[in-house]
């Protein structure tokens, strides 16, 4: 008895932590460019993201569009002031992909900030690269 009132906790509070997590972080960005997240290639638009609990942020394409699970590495310490606004940073890098004679400016999905919360690193480019910010805005809870 003992042990099956331990599991129901356990479930209990997973199946909590997982709503919490779906709810706090449910955000809407206007992305007015093409970019590349979790090795996909999408397009300029409205996206909605929310994080999931087992470490994957998803973007779906609004309205009604396809949705990309996207891994993030780890957390970032939150910034001094925190955040009023939820943000997403890409890092602007250059390619000379597919012809390589000519230069082409690709936007890679590098980091998500939501307000009071720590960040969370998708990916850390190493090369010269320069970031652009993306507001956006958090849904009504």
């Amino acid at each position: 008895m003992k042990s099956m009132t331990g599991r129901l906790a356990i479930a209990a509070a997973g199946a909590f932590i997982a709503c919490a997590a779906m709810a706090y972080a449910q955000t809407t960005f206007k992305v007015p460019f093409e970019f590349k997240a979790g090795g996909k290639k999408l397009p300029a638009g409205e996206y909605s993201l929310a994080v999931k609990p087992e470490g994957q942020i998803a973007l779906k394409k609004e309205p009604a569009g396809a949705e990309t699970e996207v891994p993030f590495t780890e957390r970032l310490p939150q910034p001094a002031p925190p955040l009023s606004e939820p943000q997403l940073v890409f890092h602007e890098v250059g390619d000379f992909a597919p012809s390589y004679t000519e230069y082409m400016t690709v936007y890679v999905l590098a980091q998500l900030w939501l307000p009071g919360q720590d960040g969370f690193l998708i990916r850390a480019t190493k090369g010269a690269h320069k970031n652009k910010v993306v507001t956006g805005q958090t849904a009504a809870k």
